[in-house]
């Protein structure tokens, strides 16, 4: 699998990367035409909102903070949940082949075994047990610290998620509203009451997440023409951002 870890400050080319990687595969071909599986890793230095692709920004995000504060909203092209970013929350994005394989078939299975090998490979950073909660979140004590969501397509999937190691974890209570869905095991808990940061180094967390994905050749080239035209097209946009 190939690696490579994306260091632009900028939202939107950010959320763009995720997305273009997932087509750029897709377009290339299936089993036998050389689409290259990936894990991409990102962390912004600043804060910004991500509505999952059905949500509402009026219902999921406190704009009038938001504005205040002056953190971006953006929207993103895979399901879940309304996520904060910024510093202390690192990012891993997953581009897997579906075709003729058992692992990744459908949603359910591919939660299963991408959770399964992400916490097998966290669990080695700490003493502290790390348990698959709800659908895709990764928890310490019912403590949640990384939300996971997928964008499937037919022969590639997108995969990608956070994990909280350092977050200022009171701006969420700021920023976010309480949850439209949330996963029984939250119990109704306040953003702040609900999560966790991990306490282990970014370095340690990605060395374990390539080291069992095998991640282990550096993507040479990334897809920038395709980034540059998802960002002006789609991910700049109130009409994509703001759509619901």
């Amino acid at each position: 699998m190939n690696t490579f870890e994306y260091s632009i400050n900028d939202p939107a080319h950010l959320l763009a990367c995720d997305h273009a990687l997932l087509d750029e595969r897709e377009e290339s071909g299936g089993e036998n035409s050389g689409g290259e599986e990936v894990l991409v890793f990102w962390e912004s230095a600043s804060p910004f909102v991500v509505l999952g692709y059905t949500q509402s920004a009026a219902r999921e995000a406190n704009l009038e903070e938001c504005a205040r504060k002056k953190i971006p909203i953006f929207r993103r092209i895979s399901g879940g949940g309304t996520v904060v970013q910024g510093r202390g929350c690192l990012n891993y994005c997953l581009v897997l082949r579906v075709e003729n394989r058992s692992e990744t078939a459908n949603l359910s299975a591919t939660n299963a075994f991408v959770m399964n090998q992400t916490r097998a490979a966290l669990q080695t950073l700490t003493t502290r047990k790390i348990e698959v909660r709800g659908i895709s979140d990764l928890a310490i004590n019912g403590l949640k610290f990384s939300g996971n969501a997928q964008r499937r397509r037919r022969k590639f999937l997108l995969f990608h998620g956070t994990v909280l190691y350092d977050f200022d974890l009171e701006l969420l209570n700021r920023v976010l509203e309480m949850p439209s869905r949330q996963p029984e095991y939250r119990l109704a808990r306040s953003h702040r009451d609900f999560v966790t940061n991990l306490r282990v180094s970014p370095y340690q967390i990605k060395a374990a997440l390539r080291h069992v994905w095998r991640a282990h050749r550096v993507l040479e080239l990334l897809p920038q023409s395709r980034i540059e035209t998802l960002v002006r097209e789609l991910y700049s946009q109130d009409s994509w951002n703001f759509k619901l």
